[in-house]
């Protein structure tokens, strides 16, 4: 996709009044992509965009309903907490079939966040695929990336991105997302594979704490 082309991609971030979420959405609006911030609450998705955008000196994003920016857009990033994840891709479900679903979600359990937590489905992705069947494009990414990492937009993002799907086109446009961001996308294999990519945050988040450092992540060697 050619950078004159990414004005006509539309993305919504569902979720995307979180640390992770508005730090991509952000990101992505900057590099031309017209981004939508979707939230459970409209009111809240326009608010937090009026923050944003008064941040960014201008109307770079956009505040909706999940459902409505869901509906509006040509990828959806689920950028949600664990037990809000089932919840709500059935809310926004109708507005998915076609489409790229972006699985950013990771199954932590709180208070015991580093600790690797394997859900029913084995992974969050995968549980995403069970309730919303092949009509969906799901690509599983950025679950190793620091929110800390992402919150300025012109900071560098010293980490890889590994990129878990079954449609090799999905996750062309996915690394694609992930360049825009400022970071490398590695395929990382089919969407079983999140089993591991998931199950790699709670690890990142104990070497956090125990090195004393807020943005732990994965980088790629020999590639």
């Amino acid at each position: 996709m050619a950078e004159n082309e990414r004005i006509l991609i539309t993305v919504a971030v569902l979720g995307g009044t979180g640390k992770e979420g508005s730090g991509l959405a952000v990101r992505w609006a900057l590099n031309g992509y017209r981004v939508i911030i979707g939230s459970r609450d409209a009111a809240r998705a326009q608010q937090r965009v009026a923050e944003l955008n008064a941040d960014l000196g201008g109307d770079y994003l956009i505040g909706m309903a999940n459902a409505e920016a869901a509906a509006e857009a040509n990828v959806v990033v689920l950028s949600v907490p664990y037990d809000a994840h089932a919840a709500t891709l059935e809310s926004v479900r109708e507005h998915l079939a076609g489409k790229v679903l972006v699985d950013i979600t990771v199954p932590l359990v709180p208070p015991k966040i580093r600790q690797v937590h394997l859900p029913a489905g084995k992974a969050a992705a995968l549980e995403a695929r069970a309730l919303l069947g092949a009509e969906v494009r799901i690509v599983s990414a950025f679950q190793n990336v620091s929110a800390e990492k992402l919150k300025d937009p012109n900071g560098a993002v010293d980490c890889d991105v590994l990129v878990c799907g079954d449609d090799a086109e999905a996750k062309a446009d996915v690394m694609r997302l992930v360049e825009a961001a400022g970071m490398r996308g590695i395929d990382a294999g089919p969407l079983e594979n999140a089993i591991a990519v998931e199950a790699l945050t709670p690890v990142l988040l104990y070497i956090n704490k125990q090195y004393k450092v807020k943005g732990a992540g994965i980088r790629i060697t020999g590639v």
